[in-house]
Formats: structure tokens, sequence, C-alpha cells
């Protein structure tokens, strides 16, 4: 899960989905640096269901979660399909979480060519 690229935003916690399942949450993470859009990574201890990604609740609780910590700003949208796995959700988030990732070690790649 961590690496040398990786910023831990937030440690363990539970999250209940829509049924009333609970989930245990291993970590919030981004990577150390991108280009503008941030996916944000939410790690699960177990397996878990492949649509878990798009369930309100879990979404709901994510975003408490995030918040918090000190985002203030949208609610992150759900990532591609494509990058959801087994025991991991990924989500998109909105421009407005680039100043909270900014302050948490994040490096937008992007501000390199903003003089050209």
């Amino acid at each position: 899960m961590n690496n040398d690229t990786d910023i831990q935003l937030s440690g363990p916690f539970k999250a209940t989905d829509g049924a009333g399942r609970v989930h245990e949450v291993s970590a919030i993470r981004i990577f150390d640096e991108g280009y503008g859009i941030i996916d944000v990574y939410v790690d699960f201890a177990v397996t878990i269901d492949a649509a878990l990604y798009k369930d309100k609740a879990v979404i709901g609780q994510i975003m408490t979660r995030l918040r918090s910590l000190g985002y203030v700003g949208p609610d992150l949208g759900h990532g591609d399909p494509g990058l959801q796995d087994k025991k991991l959700i990924v989500l998109e988030a909105p421009e407005e979480f680039n100043a909270f990732a900014s302050g948490k070690g994040w490096k937008n790649l992007a501000e390199e060519f903003d003089d050209e």
C-alpha cells in the first residue's frame, strides 16, 4: 500500500454501506505528485463488492473523514470504473482538492508549465 510516492491522508476507520454492511478502510492516500487532477485511493482491509465505489453511504463517510482532516470543497466523484479493484476504491478529486493536497505535500507538476 504505502511506498515512496504515496501521501497517506488518513489511517484506518470503518464505513457502513447503504445495505448496512461495515467495511474496514485501511487508509486514504494520494500520489505525491500529478498533473492537476488527483486520484484519491481508498484502501480496504478485505475484498469489497465491485460496485462499492458508487455506494453513496460509503462515499459520504469517506467525505466526512476527509473534511475532518481539513478538506473544504465539493464531494469527490468516483474514478474510472477500470481503476477500481478488489480492495480499492479510486475517487476523482475536484480542483478544489488541490489546495488541501498541497498542504499535505502534493506537488502539482502542471505548475511547471504555467510560465509558458
